[in-house]
């Protein structure tokens, strides 16, 4: 029954999906991150659905590069995507640590983020319609998906907090974090170990790039914001999921070229 109850906390916080509402108790917070991961399930789902449905209706690719783009905005309700907004604006400023965690909290939306949410939308839209979503692609999104939110979970339980209120620092607070962190350490490699076994070249890249992306969302976190804040998680999901679509669509630009015969052959790309 906590089981349960903590997917259903996990699905109520960071999804939009209609789902019962628990009353947050500290048994089913414990492990809540651990079971973040499964929105991304979701979204992998949703995603190779919505392929199969267009497939058999042999709808235009810009339809199904349009509903890839769209469907974990709608499985998140853009939650995410408000955190990448509002830290969009923070990292424009560049004003001290202090002045950057109160523009996250104004709930007012400026230009770098307008124009930064547009720039995401457009980019990602863009990818969606370049790559080829064959099966083995399809399978590489839904783990990227997966991946990034074990990632995401693994850092609130593993990074400094920015301040002692908020979404991330209650989730971290209520984790057993020793025990997410080994959980999610084990999906993470398991998950990493899949993506190179299905999408070999491509799904290197994209575990390389995820693991880059999180490096770097440390350092900036520490080092702008004084450490990670639930706006700054989102930032992370929506830069990572960008991120290794693109580096799924480079790998296969780099196979379509006639120097990677050879390597496309051999089963490398």
């Amino acid at each position: 029954m906590t089981a349960l109850e903590t997917i259903a906390v996990a699905f109520a916080m960071f999804s939009a999906i209609p789902c019962p509402q628990p009353v947050w108790t500290e048994k089913n917070m414990r492990y809540c991150l651990c079971a973040f991961p499964l929105v991304g399930a979701v979204c992998g789902l949703l995603c190779g659905g919505w392929a199969a449905l267009l497939g058999v209706l042999h709808a235009p690719d810009l339809l199904l590069a349009g509903g890839i783009c769209l469907i974990p905005v709608l499985v998140t309700g853009g939650i995410h995507l408000d955190g990448f907004a509002d830290t969009s604006d923070a990292l424009a400023s560049c004003a001290p640590p202090e002045k950057k965690r109160e523009i996250l909290q104004d709930p007012r939306c400026g230009a770098f983020a307008v124009i930064r949410l547009c720039a995401w939308f457009l980019a990602d839209f863009v990818l969606c319609a370049v790559v080829r979503w064959d099966a083995r692609a399809l399978v590489c999104l839904g783990l990227a998906f997966v991946l990034e939110r074990c990632l995401s979970g693994w850092a609130i339980a593993s990074f400094p907090m920015a301040k002692n209120t908020g979404l991330a620092h209650t989730f971290a607070a209520a984790a057993d974090k020793q025990r997410v962190r080994a959980v999610l350490s084990v999906f993470i490699m398991a998950l990493v170990a899949a993506l190179v076994a299905m999408g070999r070249a491509a799904g290197l890249a994209m575990a390389v790039t995820a693991g880059v992306v999180l490096l770097l969302y440390r350092r900036t976190a520490v080092k702008q914001f004084g450490g990670i804040t639930g706006d700054l998680a989102g930032w992370f999901l929506q830069r990572a999921e960008l991120f290794m679509l693109a580096a799924l669509a480079a790998v296969q630009l780099l196979a379509a070229q006639p120097w990677a015969a050879q390597l496309t052959e051999g089963g490398w790309l």
